[in-house]
């Protein structure tokens, strides 16, 4: 099956990434003992409470192999249609309609050729909770997005702002070289595939961030003692009027 296939595809490159990485990530050994308990971000949940615990992080955590490898190949098999055969999602709705009618017309027809008894022909039918969960879903994360887009505008740090109009600026940048297919693909590839490599190489990988961010952080310290600190901070804040 596609799914089991891909399942052990996951597991295969998580073990080739604990193998090949343990001489280097165990070059530079922390001082204390407690370095290595660190988690990062200092976060205390595991991965799989962070993804909320439920039915979503068993299927981007890999629990069910079945469904996991289903969801990714689904997603690769629409990104093949769509970016190499160049289908148009109109197109593809009217076939999957063709057939989908095809057959509920034959099965219901098939009873009367065979000379057997009629049958009852399955129907689909999407439940209305879908649609709503989604939407609140969808809704609650755009809200999340545009209060922290907000905060920043609102808050008076002008360093935070340049950062996060600076990232803005590179993913629209970034967005010019693919479509929005593409990137949602890749998007949907990296979610269910690298949080489980980071769960089956934890602390590896924790040491390692731990370090590279350690590195950014000093360096950080060097460009805003040279360059940043000398930019004048205004007064965003609203003044308080009696």
């Amino acid at each position: 099956m596609p799914e089991d296939i891909v399942g052990d595809l996951v597991e295969t490159i998580a073990e080739n990434i604990s193998k090949h990485s343990a001489s280097f990530l165990q070059q530079e050994k922390p001082q204390d003992v407690a370095g290595q308990l660190n988690k990062l971000f200092n976060r205390q949940k595991s991965i799989h409470r962070l993804f909320g615990g439920g039915k979503s992080a068993d299927l981007l955590l890999w629990r069910n192999k079945k469904a996991s490898g289903g969801a990714l190949t689904g997603a690769t098999v629409v990104w093949i249609l769509f970016e190499w055969l160049n289908y148009q999602f109109l197109t593809l709705i009217c076939f999957a309609l063709i057939l989908g009618m095809t057959v509920q017309f034959l099965w219901s027809n098939a009873s009367g050729l065979l000379k057997r008894s009629p049958s009852d022909v399955p129907r689909i039918v999407l439940p209305k909770e879908l649609f709503v969960n989604v939407a609140v879903s969808a809704g609650s994360y755009l809200n999340q997005a545009l209060g922290f887009l907000q905060d920043v505008a609102l808050g008076g740090d002008l360093k935070q702002f340049l950062v996060v109009v600076g990232c803005l600026f590179a993913a629209a940048v970034i967005s010019t070289w693919f479509n929005f297919i593409t990137v949602f693909f890749i998007g949907f590839v990296a979610v269910h595939t690298l949080p489980v490599l980071y769960e089956k190489n934890e602390d590896k990988f924790d040491n390692f961030i731990n370090r590279a961010l350690g590195q950014l952080q000093h360096r950080y310290k060097k460009l805003d003692a040279g360059l940043l600190s000398r930019i004048p901070k205004g007064k965003f804040k609203n003044k308080k009027h009696d």
